[in-house]
């Protein structure tokens, strides 16, 4: 399989259509800033009847990520280089499953707040895109972040259904990062949770 294969190359042009892209009805799950793509690769593999769609906004990153995933010739996982602001031009209403944000840029500044993907204007953003059951989960080894995290989706009016201050503590099979996976070796815990959309 070449990186062409793999790469949407005008996402735009496909938005609403992406079950013809696959070419089947399977639910799309969407990882935001998947970063070297270890952890959608492995999803893709796990999971045949699901069509996986990757966002990343470094093209240096995609490259590394596309060397790691053409060997294995994932007919169900996509790649787009993009910024997360734009996905509303890629995605129609309900047309997504669930979200990953995995250990996104926490923004710490607190004039950077409404860059963070836990923001209200992006809350609003996935809550357009996903289906009416669709999901969010969201790791972070970024305590302050999660909190926030944790707030937004409250204050938000999403339902809670998984919650963790130690994803790793007695739980296995877990799908991981190449971040997680650093972490994870030097004991840290991972802050870890899964909404989902209310009507």
């Amino acid at each position: 399989m070449q990186h062409e294969d793999l790469m949407i190359f005008d996402p735009t042009a496909v938005k609403g259509n992406w079950q013809k892209v696959f070419g089947n009805d399977f639910p799309i799950h969407l990882e935001i800033g998947m970063g070297k793509g270890k952890f959608l690769l492995e999803q893709a593999m796990r999971n045949p009847n699901v069509n996986f769609i990757g966002i990343e906004k470094y093209e240096s990153v995609i490259v590394v990520s596309l060397d790691k995933m053409a060997p294995y010739k994932p007919t169900n996982l996509k790649v787009i280089a993009m910024d997360a602001t734009n996905i509303m031009e890629v995605f129609s209403e309900g047309e997504v499953a669930k979200i990953y944000l995995n250990f996104s840029d926490p923004w710490p500044k607190k004039g950077h707040t409404k860059r963070r993907l836990t923001s209200p204007k992006f809350l609003e953003i996935y809550r357009t895109i996903l289906t009416n059951e669709g999901e969010i989960e969201l790791k972070t080894d970024n305590k302050r972040f999660f909190e926030y995290s944790v707030l937004s989706l409250f204050e938000n009016n999403w339902r809670f259904c998984d919650f963790s201050v130690d994803l790793h503590d007695g739980r296995t099979d877990i799908v991981t990062t190449e971040y997680e996976e650093k972490f994870k070796a030097k004991g840290m815990p991972i802050y870890y949770l899964k909404v989902q959309k209310k009507g």
